[in-house]
């Protein structure tokens, strides 16, 4: 499936999301999104943008250890216990970024939307420990935004160049 895809599903999820813990496994979704669109960028993406890529990947897998979704996991939240099928990574099913500025774009987008979710759970919880997992949640959507709108930057001056080098090209031809 396509990153474009699975990021529209993240921000349709996260705006469905009610329950503080839904919000905080909606974060992990997004820092594993993250992570996956990352690596992904990494092997695929043009190649003086690897590192920053490689940089996002590792980021997102910070952000998804920021946040303890097994404890969440663990708790028998519905009487069943054990992982909740929405738990599960939609970024496994991440086989593609096909344009990879449009998933930047929308993946910065989620994050932000994140980071304010996950500051709406911290101002209500009266709970310490859910407090702070979302705080670190807020500075790991925080931290992967600032990756994303590097990448981004980078794209730009990337594309500005090569319209450049194109003008030059085309102005030395000889008439």
């Amino acid at each position: 499936m396509d990153a474009v895809r699975l990021i529209g599903q993240s921000r349709h999820a996260l705006a469905r999301s009610r329950a503080a813990r839904d919000i905080l496994v909606e974060a992990w979704q997004a820092q594993a999104l993250t992570q996956a669109i990352g690596g992904h960028l990494a092997l695929t993406g043009p190649a003086e943008l690897r590192g920053e890529a490689r940089g996002l990947s590792e980021t997102g897998g910070r952000g998804c250890g920021a946040l303890d979704i097994p404890a969440l996991w663990a708790e028998d939240v519905d009487g069943a216990g054990g992982q909740p099928p929405d738990a599960r990574p939609r970024a496994a099913q991440m086989t593609q970024v096909t344009d990879a500025r449009s998933a930047l774009t929308g993946l910065g987008a989620l994050l932000g939307e994140v980071g304010i979710a996950l500051v709406g759970v911290a101002c209500a919880t009266d709970e310490e420990a859910l407090y702070w997992q979302c705080i670190e949640g807020i500075d790991a959507a925080d931290e992967s935004s600032d990756r994303v709108r590097g990448l981004l930057r980078r794209f730009t001056v990337r594309e500005q160049d090569r319209r450049r080098s194109a003008a030059w090209d085309s102005a030395a031809e000889p008439s």
